[in-house]
Formats: C-alpha cells, sequence, structure tokens
C-alpha cells in the first residue's frame, strides 16, 4: 500500500484519478433541509 496502489487514496492522489476512495468535490453546497432546523429551534 502506498503511492503506486491505485486502490488506496493516496494512490489515487498520486496517479491523479477519481473513484470510491477519492471522490471528486461537488461543485454545488448542500443546503441544509430547513424542516430539520425549525425542529431544532422549536425546542429550545
Amino acid at each position: 500500500m502506498g503511492k503506486g496502489d491505485k486502490k488506496t487514496k493516496r494512490g489515487k492522489i498520486h496517479i491523479g484519478s477519481y473513484g470510491r476512495l477519492r471522490p471528486r468535490r461537488s461543485k454545488f453546497k448542500v443546503k441544509p433541509d430547513p424542516v430539520k432546523s425549525e425542529k431544532v429551534n422549536q425546542k429550545a
């Protein structure tokens, strides 16, 4: 395991590929669900 191993995150970074262990970053930020945040505020 290491930089030469294609199945590890370090190896994917070294080779420059993506996969399950090194997913691509999403272009959009995920917004929190407004229903859940309202319920939390009501308890306080």
